[in-house]
């Protein structure tokens, strides 16, 4: 990540004397700062979720199949499980205007469809307009997907004294 990020992080500013210094950033959004959400998805969402991206593995959505695996039932897609993490950013923290522009999750658990997961982000350091978000996502005590995201913040995330 540091070498995709150099450039972002390490560009040269264009600096002139007769322009007057902003006013100090006050940020909206702090380190340890939380939002979530729940939702748990029907078989008419995974079969949605299918259509739209073509990801037709039986896993997904045959239950004879998935009864020959060691799941032995239809599991969601990690995906779309992932979405719930966008759906957390875009429209709770930090919210309208932000750009998700990585992420590294992983998924230790499956989620059966049926099951009411909680969708958790949490900011653990904030570099510049860039907030660094851990994640996690998961049913009961079971984490079903977790990982870390960085977000660019929407410039109204920022405000002048």
């Amino acid at each position: 990540m540091s070498f995709i990020w150099s450039k972002v992080f390490n560009k040269p500013r264009l600096c002139s004397s007769s322009i007057a210094a902003a006013a100090p950033l006050f940020r909206l959004l702090h380190v340890g700062q939380r939002a979530s959400l729940t939702k748990a998805f029907s078989s008419r969402d995974v079969e949605l979720f299918a259509e739209l991206t073509g990801d037709t593995n039986p896993l997904h959505l045959d239950p004879t199949y998935a009864s020959t695996t060691s799941f032995e039932t239809p599991i969601v897609h990690g995906v779309l499980i992932n979405g719930l993490i966008s759906a957390v950013l875009g429209t709770k923290m930090p919210g309208r205007g932000c750009v998700f522009l990585y992420q590294e999750i992983r998924f230790p658990a499956p989620l059966y469809i049926g099951e009411e997961v909680l969708a958790e982000a949490e900011v653990r350091k904030i570099k510049m307009s860039f907030a660094f978000i851990a994640v996690t996502c998961s049913v009961k005590d079971k984490v079903v997907m977790e990982g870390e995201v960085m977000v660019m913040m929407p410039e109204d995330q920022q405000q002048r004294k």
